[in-house]
């Protein structure tokens, strides 16, 4: 039977499975190999490093257009006025001096005849395996009058940065007594706890500073994550501050008029005084550019490999991938990124790579000093992740003491997983 995730496993879970999936499998290749890595998130930087600790003599290249990388894992703290953007940033600086090439361009296009990425600024980089880990984009088809315009009025905050302290600004300049509503799009999305977590973080902002508000969720599901624990915290923190309408009360959004800042529901319309609106997503646009992405907007890869099953020679992990059970979020891209690294070093020294067993957690920070956690072990089942038995969740009716350790927990969660992939 395998080991139950502890509470202190858990924090350290990521560090935990890349360490098991490295030490003794990944052997030193024969000869150096060229591996191109697009995106410089948690799966992608992982995997980066992971692979130049790996083999010294590989030749690693990271694609990323931004100097500094913004973290969401916390960014809805940001917008609560708990913790400021800077906490949010990492550079690449330990990266690079660990023997990665960064790039500061964005790849516009891939040749997988040839096997060479393309950057904005025209260069080319040839590689023998590509990762991608572009990360989500956003559907905007799929939610009628939302575009990178409608944003700007009706701010996402789902891609850290300038939307984050926008949404932040809109709920400042609110008038006591108004109504925040966020818009919550149906699954697959990225980290789908998050914005009930939001929710929350808003609500707790409201109860300090504009009390008479309220926070409507618009919700494209009826069942959520950890549902029982954030309805649990709301009734006890926030009384009736947050409404939630389900999916079977109408909460789907069909559209919006940015113009009039009106939400457009199956059952009614709303004209909320700040909309949070999260649209639907699919893979970031480079890898439907490479091929990997399918009809539903993901990447199908093989779980054991994160080989593309639509491209030879290329890798999916992080948000963009089709993972079955296994989450969209920073841990389990993290841990996607390091075993894709052992696979890749595997297959370059024409060994075969071991079957995966992916560690992941989740915090919810509802409150300061109020957390809570659900934490999971997967393994490759046919074509996709499946959750294994030795996940663990937070108990719903467990005292404040614990709750206030999981916020704890979470704060150095978050130290481990940055350190560990960005140095």
């Amino acid at each position: 039977m395998n080991a139950p995730v502890t509470r202190r496993n858990a924090v350290l879970g990521i560090a935990v499975a890349a360490t098991s999936l490295a030490a003794p499998s990944i052997l030193r290749a024969q000869s150096a190999g060229r591996v191109v890595v697009v995106g410089g998130g948690f799966g992608g930087a992982a995997c980066a490093r992971a692979l130049k600790r790996a083999d010294a003599k590989l030749q690693v290249t990271l694609i990323e257009p931004n100097k500094t990388y913004i973290s969401c894992p916390f960014s809805n703290e940001v917008i609560a006025g708990l913790r400021e953007i800077e906490a949010q940033q990492f550079a690449y600086d330990k990266l690079a001096a660990g023997g990665i090439s960064i790039v500061t361009q964005a790849a516009t296009n891939i040749d997988t005849q040839t096997r060479r990425v393309t950057t904005g600024d025209g260069t080319t980089f040839g590689y023998d395996r590509l990762v991608l880990s572009p990360g989500i984009d956003f559907h905007f088809e799929a939610l009628p009058g939302y575009d990178d315009a409608a944003s700007e009025t009706m701010p996402h905050g789902w891609k850290a940065g300038a939307q984050t302290l926008l949404l932040r600004r809109q709920l400042e300049a609110m008038a006591d007594g108004g109504t925040i509503a966020i818009a919550i799009p149906a699954n697959p999305s990225r980290c789908p706890p998050a914005p009930y977590e939001r929710a929350s973080l808003i609500a707790h902002y409201l109860r300090s500073s504009k009390p008479r508000s309220k926070v409507l969720v618009l919700d494209a599901k009826d069942n959520f994550s950890q549902q029982r624990l954030f309805e649990k915290a709301w009734k006890e923190l926030y009384g009736d501050m947050i409404e939630r309408v389900a999916l079977s009360q109408g909460g789907r959004v069909t559209s919006v008029d940015p113009t009039m800042r009106t939400i457009v529901t199956e059952f009614g319309n709303y004209t909320p005084d700040v909309a949070n609106v999260i649209p639907p997503q699919r893979a970031g646009r480079i890898a439907a550019i490479a091929g990997a992405a399918d009809a539903t907007g993901w990447c199908p890869i093989d779980p054991v490999t994160f080989e593309s099953k639509l491209v030879p020679n290329v890798h999916v992990v992080g948000d963009a991938c089709l993972g079955g059970g296994i989450p969209k979020s920073a841990s389990a891209a993290s841990a996607q990124g390091r075993a894709c690294a052992g696979a890749i070093v595997n297959l370059f020294a024409g060994r075969a790579p071991e079957t995966p067993r992916l560690t992941g957690v989740c915090y919810n920070v509802v409150a300061p000093g109020y957390g809570f956690s659900l934490a999971g072990n997967y393994e490759p089942r046919g074509d996709i992740f499946a959750e294994v038995e030795g996940g663990a969740t937070s108990p719903v009716d467990a005292p404040r003491e614990l709750r206030a350790r999981e916020a704890d927990e979470a704060e150095r969660w978050f130290e481990t997983i940055t350190a560990d992939t960005f140095g």
